[in-house]
């Protein structure tokens, strides 16, 4: 079955990913494309509507990205964000100029009146806050464009030709800060593009299904299994489908948190699957042996895995395809088109150049977190299994900043066992997505027993996310972090000195490397 589909657009905004995320809540499928897609490309998807995203740039700077004129002329409806909205207004005939000082310029929280006739705000109060973020101003609106919203500073904040299904906003309705952002969004979805709700999980578990049989046909699967989420509905999914041509293969890099490579082996042997596990701790830290800067560390990971996977596949015999629990972040951090790398993942950017497979098959490719978890409840995996917070591929070498070395794993394995299970005494669990210790490179002065220590530096992190886009820092009692800070420093050596990370992604990301 196809999905009706919406196409984001990507001109360099930040929100763009959430913004996909709020399609895709409302029912509806949608991609991220770069705005240097070609046309003939997005024709091809036969989309049922454009969403322009924002950008750090002014539409009438000549470097600035522009869309293809003939995308006007499709007959498809289009929201413009921020950005989109003033490249919509520049193409059709407007004009914008940078704004003079304290005027329409806008940033943060602004009180909007909606003109509720419009349907973009159908429904909707016709008053509330909106998040603005843009130093440019629609000085002249395109003709056959109406005014649909305004604030105290500017008479233009939302503009509309209904009759052509053209929609633009200054603001940002993806972002939690916007009062009924996502029902505008909603309404733009079905109101304006006439979308049926199509893409559930139960239905894309059933397409991916039947793609995954007609791909590997008779052919051999090796699964790349780490034990969390993404891989454990990666390997039910790859199981329902193929059967017992499925080998899950579990490499124990030694950079596991405390007895986590037993765990996972437990737990996967009562699967009705070909389990192997693979230790390789010596392999690793040999590979990683004076190894400080974070990108290569994940590069090295990377293709130690697959020469690992290689090898295994060899001796099950001809093994075509190699399956990854590859999720939507991992590719955007990773880097794709014109978009920045953030951090290569072990999985997609630390790939090494030749893979001795046929295929790699990456059917959460295009998933975000909930929606896998959302996948695995479809394929019936137990509850504990799909909210397992998120453990990255390259493991503790990523959260021991510097050198990787089994001394240092061994004091971070200790002093992230006791976070854990301080938060699972305090009954926090399910107030946080995702928390862990990370032991840093600095070390600093400190007394115990009378006596001068110079020794670590530990950081402790924990946030709350929806999609692991976007994340806020968890705001644990103090009294648990004390209970943390005094265990580990009483009870885990070298390391005197903790710290609690108070910052939120953007601008930082979730894991330190």
């Amino acid at each position: 079955m196809s999905h009706q589909t919406v196409i984001v657009l990507d001109f360099g905004g930040q929100y763009n990913q959430l913004i996909a995320r709020r399609v895709r809540e409302c029912g509806v499928y949608c991609e991220v494309k770069p705005y240097t897609t070609p046309l003939t490309d997005l024709r091809a998807m036969n989309p049922i509507g454009f969403i322009f995203t924002g950008g750090p740039n002014s539409v009438y700077a000549p470097s600035s990205p522009q869309a293809d004129p003939e995308i006007f002329r499709l007959g498809v409806p289009i929201l413009g964000i921020c950005y989109g909205c003033q490249l919509l207004a520049q193409n059709l005939g407007g004009k914008v100029t940078a704004a003079a000082e304290n005027s329409a310029r806008e940033y943060g929280k602004t009180e909007t009146f909606f003109d509720t006739a419009c349907k973009l705000f159908q429904g909707l109060p016709a008053q509330g806050i909106t998040w603005m973020s843009h130093g440019d101003y629609m000085e002249k609106v395109p003709d056959g464009f109406q005014l649909c919203a305004h604030s105290a500073a500017c008479p233009n904040v939302a503009i509309a030709d209904e009759k052509r299904g053209f929609y633009g906003v200054q603001y940002h309705p993806e972002v939690n800060h916007t009062e009924h952002g996502t029902d505008m969004i909603r309404n733009f979805l079905y109101n304006v593009c006439g979308a049926a709700g199509d893409w559930t999980m139960g239905d894309y578990k059933e397409t991916a299904i039947r793609q995954i049989r007609e791909k590997v046909g008779g052919g051999r699967v090796l699964l790349a299994l780490s034990g969390g989420v993404d891989s454990s509905v990666a390997a039910a999914l790859v199981a329902e489908a193929v059967g017992r041509q499925l080998t899950c293969v579990f490499v124990d890099h030694g950079l596991m948190r405390l007895n986590e490579g037993d765990e996972v082996e437990a737990a996967f042997q009562k699967w009705d699957i070909q389990f192997v596990r693979v230790n390789a701790e010596e392999r690793f830290l040999s590979k990683l042996a004076g190894v400080s800067e974070p990108e290569r560390k994940r590069k090295i990971i990377g293709e130690e895995f697959i020469r690992i996977f290689e090898a295994e596949a060899k001796k099950i015999g001809q093994v075509d395809y190699l399956v990854q629990g590859t999720i939507y972040p991992d590719v955007i951090e990773s880097g794709a088109g014109d978009a920045a790398v953030i951090k290569s993942h072990h999985n997609v950017g630390g790939l090494p150049d030749y893979i001795d497979f046929k295929e790699i098959i990456e059917p959460l490719r295009l998933l975000f977190k909930d929606e896998v978890r959302q996948l695995g409840r479809e394929l019936d995996l137990p509850e504990y299994l799909v909210m397992r917070q998120p453990f990255p591929g390259p493991g503790l070498a990523i959260r021991v900043i510097g050198e990787v070395t089994k001394e240092k794993l061994d004091i971070l394995r200790q002093a992230d066992f006791i976070f854990r299970d301080e938060i699972a005494c305090a009954n926090l669990e399910e107030t946080m997505n995702q928390y862990f210790a990370v032991l840093t490179n600095m070390r600093s002065v400190g007394v115990m027993g009378d006596g001068r220590t110079y020794d670590y530096t530990l950081a402790l992190r924990s946030v709350t996310t929806s999609d692991f886009m976007t994340a806020d820092w968890t705001r644990i009692p103090y009294e648990v972090l004390d209970r943390v800070s005094v265990r580990i420093v009483n009870e885990v050596p070298h390391i005197n000195r903790i710290v609690y990370d108070i910052t939120s992604k953007p601008p930082a990301t979730i894991e330190w490397e």
